[in-house]
């Protein structure tokens, strides 16, 4: 599975690049990422067309993301998994 550090990520984003919250939507409210996109955990399965190849994938802490990025890249999609989440996130999140 492909990981990535959130400092790592913040130098190497330009507009082209898609994060995607897998939080459910309560939890997105309260603060993500600028920028991002939500697509739940629980609607993964149903959305996961939503998600284009190359995107980061992130959760308040990194497990549920990375659960998210298993199951993408077994089913062919090349995602990229944000370790530590929101909570390691270094920059202020948007609400």
């Amino acid at each position: 599975m492909s990981n990535i550090d959130p400092s790592t990520i913040l130098t190497q984003r330009t507009d082209q690049t898609v994060i995607v919250d897998v939080r459910e939507a309560d939890e997105f409210a309260s603060g993500h990422v600028p920028g991002a996109i939500n697509v739940p955990l629980s609607e993964l399965v149903a959305r996961h067309q939503e998600i284009p190849d190359g995107a980061y994938l992130i959760c308040q802490t990194g497990s549920r993301s990375a659960m998210a990025t298993e199951f993408l890249n077994a089913n062919g999609q090349h995602v990229t998994n944000i370790l530590g989440g929101t909570s390691a996130w270094p920059e202020a999140l948007a609400v």
